[in-house]
């Protein structure tokens, strides 16, 4: 038992220095788990006061004044309201992901003083173009051939006028000629 007893002293004499270098990492870490438990139990005793109160009390289902919610206005928005909405949201960076529908250019045609559309390309027909958004139209430009690039250009041109969509089609068009 004695030699028992020497053997762990020596043991323990050799972790000394490890341990004395642990040792306020461990006053540290309890330290950090009693207030931790503390706040747990502070948490606790809100919870349980909340739930007394709300028995002795109970909560009133009013509304306050100042939240309104979409079911309690009886107004419908007036359409001119909407369409100021509509056009907000098809102005900025978000325009670039709208499609509005096209308005067609006119132009005079033989000098009579008649006007006449312009009449999309059969290449603009085939891909629903008036309705593509710029990012739809980024996915498609990669199996279009020059001819078909030019003509989605003069459309564009003659139709709706966006840059964005000009100068995508126009990069895509130099980019497919120096091939």
């Amino acid at each position: 038992m004695l030699v028992g007893a020497a053997a762990t002293v020596v043991e323990e004499t050799r972790k000394f220095p490890q341990t004395l270098l642990m040792y306020p990492m461990t006053l540290v870490s309890q330290a950090a788990h009693i207030f931790m438990r503390f706040q747990q139990n502070v948490a606790d005793l809100v919870i349980k006061g909340d739930e007394t109160l709300d028995a002795l009390f109970p909560p009133k289902d009013e509304q306050p004044e100042w939240a309104t919610f979409d079911e309690d206005l009886d107004e419908v928005p007036p359409v001119t309201q909407l369409a100021d909405e509509r056009e907000r949201r098809t102005e900025g960076r978000f325009a670039l992901y709208s499609a509005d529908p096209p308005e067609p250019a006119e132009t005079n045609s033989d000098n009579s003083g008649e006007t006449a559309a312009t009449e999309p390309p059969d290449i603009a027909v085939e891909l629903d173009y008036d309705d593509l958004t710029l990012a739809q139209l980024r996915a498609r430009l990669q199996s279009l051939s020059v001819a078909n690039l030019d003509a989605l250009l003069s459309y564009e041109e003659a139709t709706k006028a966006r840059a964005p969509f000009q100068t995508l089609l126009a990069n895509r068009i130099t980019r497919a000629s120096a091939k």
